[in-house]
């Protein structure tokens, strides 16, 4: 009992990865925090199977493990790693699982879980909150440059000297005089 108090959130948050969308802990990780083999929570899962529609949990496909792979998360296949796709489990189906393992310590440590998910939860709206706010100065910045823009170009429009017309050499013919025409009958 005095075990699963020393579980910290941190580690936690640290094992919540993004798999299609949302957000989940891995079977093997999860019986770790609960104290249980990974086989032991799978068969809980499946004689409880009702009480973990595809929301909760569901199985890794083949790219979904490689994705995973690529990245520093999950242990290479080569060193010993699962003969099968591992299970993920969702922020719901982790608390499910804590109630299926029937264990003091999955019951306490599923306090834990549920604060990792809601602290990053928070986490990521705060960020979204700070990117739409970012964008908007963005934007304010970019109608500023504009505006700035236009008021530099009046002041050149304004400051600049006034054109003259340049001189015209040579010929031009509205200078010259035309002769009056007789008029006819008199003469």
């Amino acid at each position: 009992m005095v075990r699963s108090r020393t579980v910290a959130a941190k580690p936690i948050e640290s094992q919540i990865l993004l798999v299609r969308g949302q957000r989940v802990l891995i079977d093997s990780d999860l019986a770790a925090l609960y104290g249980v083999e990974v086989r032991v929570l799978n068969q809980a899962v499946k004689r409880n199977r009702s009480r973990f529609p595809l929301d909760f949990v569901f199985r890794l496909t083949a790219k979904d493990l490689h994705n995973l792979r690529s990245q520093p998360v999950i242990s290479s296949h080569r060193h010993g790693g699962r003969r099968y796709l591992p299970y993920v489990f969702t922020e719901h189906g982790a608390i499910m699982a804590a109630s299926v393992l029937n264990s003091t310590r999955a019951v306490e440590v599923s306090i834990f879980v549920v604060r990792a998910f809601v602290r990053l939860r928070d986490t990521l709206a705060a960020r979204k909150v700070f990117s739409a706010k970012l964008a908007e100065l963005e934007q304010r910045l970019n109608e500023h440059d504009t505006s700035i823009e236009e008021i530099i170009y009046a002041i050149h429009a304004l400051t600049a000297p006034p054109e003259r017309p340049a001189r015209q050499i040579g010929f031009r013919p509205e200078m010259v005089s035309r002769p009056k025409m007789l008029k006819a009958g008199r003469a």
